[in-house]
């Protein structure tokens, strides 16, 4: 297995990892914060296919179509559960042909905002970036999940 592909998977994993810890909780517990920051299980949903929409499109490509405007408060969402999930696998399908058609060493067509924007000379850092993100995430459901109903182990790995 190459690079390109090892880095695939293991950003695949991370993300199988955060509809799998959800998998069985009701509208209500997915809308409820359980720390006193107030983000939501799917809320941290909807800010992880933004981040992959940012990363993927807007950084490596360049380009992305505009995203509905919205009042919600930071990392949660009024938008119904099935379309939250489903922005989410369509923005992991589109940044998963970014990174098919994508040489790992490309140098970013976008630019992330500063202090951050430095850090991120290729690809290569973005994917590395965006497994970094979701496993971060995925860890922070974990222990939401466990708040909730204490549920534990979820997920793929």
């Amino acid at each position: 297995m190459g690079e390109k592909e090892a880095l695939a998977a293991f950003l695949g994993a991370q993300r199988a990892s955060v509809p799998a810890i959800l998998e069985g909780l009701d509208e209500a517990a997915l809308r409820t914060s359980v720390l006193p920051s107030g983000w939501t299980p799917l809320g941290v949903v909807e800010h992880l296919g933004n981040a992959e929409r940012h990363w993927f499109q807007e950084v490596v490509t360049g380009r992305a179509d505009p995203l509905p405007g919205g009042d919600d408060a930071p990392l949660t969402t009024s938008r119904p559960v099935a379309e939250v999930f489903a922005f989410y696998r369509e923005q992991c399908a589109l940044s998963d042909a970014v990174l098919a058609a994508t040489p790992l060493s490309a140098v970013p067509a976008g630019r992330h905002p500063e202090p951050f924007a430095d850090q991120i000379r290729e690809f290569r850092d973005v994917v590395l970036h965006m497994i970094e993100e979701t496993a971060r995430h995925a860890g922070h459901l974990d222990v939401a999940r466990e708040l909730l109903d204490g549920t534990t182990g979820l997920g793929p790995r």
